[in-house]
């Protein structure tokens, strides 16, 4: 593609690319390393989904953001690890507890995900699962 990187590529049917182009996004920088379609992938693009992963939304990021800013919750108080052992599997359970509220914002055990200046949102989907 012209440009997206490989964390873009389970999204092309979902997300158009032009949505993508200078935009402020969340994406979990600390994963190990993958080849996608020839690719290597230093990240996770962040997405609400419905249940049936029919419809899928970009996270928004507040505007204000920093790029490269941490995401952040109110009881995250350790340093990320630098690289998530992939074998503990620890971005998967992490994960299943990941939604949107009835409000659109993102949500860890119910605790909202925030950069300095807000909370993450979906677009439209409440009570998504973040993927």
């Amino acid at each position: 593609s012209s440009g997206i990187n490989a964390e873009y590529g389970g999204l092309r049917h979902h997300v158009p690319e032009e949505e993508l182009r200078e935009a402020l996004v969340a994406v979990v920088c600390n994963l190990k390393p993958a080849n996608m379609r020839g690719v290597k992938s230093h990240g996770m693009l962040l997405c609400a989904s419905d249940k049936d992963h029919t419809k899928v939304e970009v996270l928004r990021v507040p505007e204000g953001s920093k790029p490269g800013e941490r995401i952040t919750g109110e009881s995250f108080t350790e340093a990320p690890d630098a690289q998530l052992n992939p074998k503990k599997k620890i971005f998967e359970k992490v994960q299943t507890d990941l939604t949107t509220d009835g409000s659109l914002q993102v949500t860890y055990r119910g605790e909202l995900l925030r950069t300095s200046v807000g909370p993450l949102t979906a677009p439209s989907l409440a009570s998504a699962v973040i993927r």
